[in-house]
């Protein structure tokens, strides 16, 4: 099954048309509402420079898995 997912909403202007690739190796402040001082603070702070280190934080994991299972029950 083929899945389609439209990130235009997600990403900075400047990365809709970019390969995922390119989205993932990209600085956090390619995501829609996460500014370049933002992306700075996240280095400094979990070393994170890329959306694929972001997506991949253990801290966040948690973070989001705790959210869900909140919403859940």
């Amino acid at each position: 099954m083929a899945v389609s997912v439209d990130l235009a909403k997600a990403l900075d202007k400047a990365y809709e048309d970019k390969s995922l690739k390119e989205i993932l190796d990209a600085s956090p402040a390619a995501l829609a509402g996460v500014t370049d001082a933002d992306a700075e603070h996240l280095a400094a702070a979990f070393n994170i420079k890329t959306v694929r280190q972001f997506g991949e934080n253990k801290y966040f994991a948690i973070a989001a898995a705790l959210a869900a299972v909140e919403k859940a029950g």
